[in-house]
């Protein structure tokens, strides 16, 4: 992609969304009067928790809104030491928890401080697509590493092994992951970090939607690993997007370095969203989450049954997050066309493949089920009607 002689040359390299080119094509039917479904942003419908937007009423009455300590307020480090010992059994020292301003700053900042421009970063494909884009723009390397239905779409141990080449420094994985909510078990965890171990790397956990699972209890890699850098985030499970508050479980030893990072970016967090951060963790809010946690499940099981009838083929089982990816290839080998087609012909807005990677990326697209079960079954429903009239490709 061509930009500007006077920007910078690694500009060219950082990618958009393809998702937001649907956003907006929604948008300007809806503006037209068109009842759009939309299946197609990362984000929950669920408001923000009652129990958190009280307590920031309550904070902004009553509490000076200064800046925080870069790495967070004290009390919400302890609340987040204080979560991981009551829903994982796992002790996490307050000192190696550092609150952001966002799951992508702490993405950014680990990298920031672990990878040398030239270097290299493994990761799944299909994957998020910022974790490749912050790659670069650190002038570092991502590697995107195949995966399919075999490997659960994660970057496996063996897979990482195998492409662990000259200049690999670290390797990213999510669980559950973007696009495919599917998981990796502990066991699986245990693997990839050992494979970075004995390669002098460094392995990067992606768990912003870690409470969001449906088939098990939620889990963490740092119930098998101390020394895995670890991203999580109060958007997903907290149903807190546009609070822009998440956190980073560093090693021993390197809080003091994220810390300089973060005070010369974005000096702290959020005050106002640290505070709200409070309730969302505390027992009254954790109770309305996983009532909604519930919700999301049966919304999932609703799609797993009635997208086979409609020829989309899901060939792994997602566990968790709120996605289901797709294979269309009985209909299609352009997924931004299809997509484009289905939003005109159907009104429902989807992903298309090519936003997460270069595995098949032509022949998938992402299913975000943020929205009540009788809009998902009536998405279901329009575009089942439209492709009886498509010509199948199988």
């Amino acid at each position: 992609m061509p930009v500007r002689p006077d920007l910078a040359q690694r500009m060219a390299r950082i990618a958009p969304f393809e998702v937001m080119e649907v956003l907006d094509a929604a948008r300007r039917l809806e503006a037209a009067g068109r009842d759009i479904i939309h299946l197609e942003v990362g984000e929950p419908d669920f408001p923000t928790p009652e129990p958190v937007i009280d307590a920031a009423r309550q904070a902004l009455a009553t509490r000076p809104m200064f800046y925080t300590s870069a790495v967070g307020m004290p009390e919400l480090r302890e609340a987040i030491a204080g979560w991981y010992a009551a829903s994982f059994g796992v002790t996490v020292p307050m000192e190696r928890i550092v609150v952001t301003a966002g799951s992508s700053a702490a993405l950014l900042m680990a990298l920031g401080a672990l990878v040398n421009p030239g270097e290299r970063v493994l990761m799944s494909d299909p994957g998020y697509p910022c974790n490749r884009n912050f790659v670069r723009f650190l002038d570092a390397e991502p590697v995107l590493v195949p995966s399919g239905p075999a490997d659960g779409y994660q970057l496996t141990a063996a897979l990482a092994r195998g492409a662990w080449g000259v200049g690999v420094r670290a390797a990213i994985a999510a669980s559950p992951s973007n696009p495919t909510g599917t998981c990796l078990d502990p066991t699986e965890w245990a693997a990839l970090a050992a494979v970075c171990r004995a390669r002098d790397g460094v392995l990067i956990a992606d768990e912003i939607y870690q409470g969001l699972v449906y088939d098990r209890p939620p889990e963490t890699v740092l119930s098998i690993a101390d020394d895995v850098w670890v991203v999580n985030s109060f958007s997903k499970y907290f149903q807190m997007t546009g609070w822009r508050l998440g956190w980073l479980v560093v090693p021993d030893g390197c809080t003091r370095e994220i810390e300089k990072v973060a005070q010369n970016l974005y000096i702290s967090a959020p005050t106002p969203a640290q505070h709200a951060a409070l309730a969302a963790l505390a027992p009254e809010g954790l109770a309305v989450l996983e009532a909604r946690r519930a919700e999301l499940g049966a919304r999932r099981d609703v799609l797993l049954a009635e997208l086979p009838k409609i020829g989309f083929a899901v060939r792994a089982r997602p566990q968790g997050a709120f996605y289901i990816y797709c294979d269309v290839s009985e209909f299609t080998d352009d997924s931004f066309r299809f997509v484009e087609w289905l939003l005109e012909t159907t009104g429902v807005a989807l992903t298309p493949g090519r936003d997460f990677g270069d595995a098949a990326p032509e022949q998938h697209l992402r299913i975000a089920y943020t929205q009540p079960v009788d809009r998902l079954r009536e998405a279901v429903a329009r575009i089942g009607l439209a492709l009886e009239g498509l010509p199948s490709r199988a």
